[in-house]
């Protein structure tokens, strides 16, 4: 992909057909005799994925969040796209984040509180919901809070070390059954996907961060990737499935590494320059924020150095909202909260109210009205 917006959208419309093409799984020979009808595959630079479902099922509840049955038409997919930059500091956790508003739809990557020690955050595929009748049938950043967050007691991660995958054999804690939860609604609406998804090798479909600061064991950031992965049943007709997620630890670092920024951005593609290498390349519209003052520069030196953790939450708060405003796409949307070890969660820059969109009603059509299916006799 070139450019740094997802770039794909597929669209599969319902239609008598595909029920056919359903049956012929168990019939090599008719299958290989279908065509596919009403598809459109098309590349584009886009921050929706347009899915569209042939369905016979009810989606089962997924986690904390029932998926609502999905009707036989569109499912558009919103991408929660921009970046994540956190900074572990002295005396809290500070965690920015910049919405790059691609295309109409795109969500802030906003933290979501899942307790008073710990923020999740969303990114990529986050609101599934149908175009016509702007239903939610899964809202990721939604289901978070409900999503089995609970501590289990105060002990340290179990996942096997800085990278570890769910089934590796470790003990099952509290990132874990997140991870599970998020998996399962991510599953509710994989399993009605039956057109082929054309993802880059290796980029997840949704990303999950996890910041909390552990009582009694101190600052965790975690990353969750979830990546699908479809099997050709007959002509274009595809079984999809989300793997279980992929974790990666990124606080505490290991020994030999720098303590200093950590950054997020989706879609990875061609993402933008880090704001840890515009603090040390010395980019000018950070030197421009720091100028004189003395205590910023202090900030800026902490950070290219990998000492965020000598860094005050208040010096650190104050550059970081400076900085990021300065590189932000126009008009984008910037949050900022405070994880402190006495106060927990707080928020700096907290994101707008959502604007609720509802359709307008229709009017039920009168009984015998014609259509297009019944046209008036002449």
């Amino acid at each position: 992909m070139a450019a740094k917006q997802l770039s794909y959208a597929l669209r599969w419309r319902y239609n008598e057909r595909d029920e056919a093409r359903r049956s012929a799984r168990s019939n090599p020979v008719n299958a290989a005799t279908l065509s596919p009808v009403n598809f459109v595959a098309r590349v584009a630079s886009t921050a929706i994925l347009v899915l569209a479902f042939a369905l016979s099922i009810c989606a089962t509840r997924a986690g904390a969040q029932q998926v609502s049955e999905i009707p036989r038409e569109e499912i558009v997919a919103n991408l929660a796209a921009g970046r994540v930059v956190i900074a572990v500091v002295k005396d809290g956790i500070v965690i920015g984040t910049v919405e790059d508003s691609i295309e109409r739809g795109t969500l802030p990557p906003a933290p979501v509180q899942m307790s008073a020690e710990r923020v999740g955050i969303i990114l990529g595929a986050d609101e599934w919901l149908s175009p016509v009748t702007q239903q939610d049938f899964v809202r990721l950043d939604r289901s978070l809070p409900g999503a089995r967050g609970q501590f289990l007691g105060n002990k340290g991660p179990t996942l096997g070390g800085v990278q570890a995958h769910a089934g590796a054999g470790a003990e099952a804690n509290d990132i874990e059954q997140i991870g599970q939860g998020l998996l399962q609604s991510l599953n509710g609406v994989a399993e009605v996907l039956h057109g082929r998804v054309d993802l880059p090798a290796q980029e997840p479909i949704a990303e999950m961060i996890l910041v909390d600061y552990l009582s009694g064991y101190g600052p965790e950031v975690w990353q969750a990737s979830y990546h699908i992965e479809q099997e050709e049943q007959a002509g274009d007709y595809w079984a999809t499935r989300v793997l279980r997620p992929a974790y990666v630890q990124f606080w505490p670092p290991e020994k030999k590494d720098q303590r200093t920024l950590i950054e997020f951005s989706y879609p990875p593609d061609n993402a933008p320059a880090p704001l840890l290498d515009l603090i040390r390349k010395r980019d000018p519209r950070i030197l421009k924020i720091v100028g004189a003052d003395p205590q910023m520069q202090d900030v800026m030196l902490q950070l290219t150095d990998g000492r965020s953790t000598s860094l005050k939450a208040a010096d650190t708060i104050q550059f970081l909202r400076a900085a990021l405003d300065a590189i932000a796409p126009p008009k984008s949307v910037e949050t900022m909260a405070l994880i402190s070890p006495d106060h927990g969660f707080k928020w700096i820059l907290a994101p707008p109210p959502e604007v609720e969109e509802h359709p307008e009603p229709q009017t039920p059509r009168p009984a015998g009205a014609p259509s297009l299916a019944h046209p008036p006799s002449h």
